[in-house]
């Protein structure tokens, strides 16, 4: 994976390339915006994981009666 270290350096040389391109006013929107977004995909991902655990739970709760329901 040619992407998984980058270092220091690395970050200060996309975080002057992102001032050249957007400029400093444009910044902070596209932070707000990139923040947003990767709070909404990680919402997303823990109720599909959440999903398949409540399923998954449902399964075995349908597979073993409990003890209330054969009364």
């Amino acid at each position: 994976m040619p992407f998984g270290n980058i270092g220091i350096g690395g970050l200060i040389l996309i975080l002057i390339i992102a001032l050249i391109i957007f400029g400093p006013s444009k910044l902070p929107e596209l932070g707000r915006a990139f923040g947003r977004t990767l709070s909404e995909f990680k919402g997303a991902t823990r109720g599909l994981v959440n999903g398949e655990d409540d399923e998954k739970k449902k399964e075995a709760e349908g597979a073993q009666p409990t003890a209330s329901s054969s009364k």
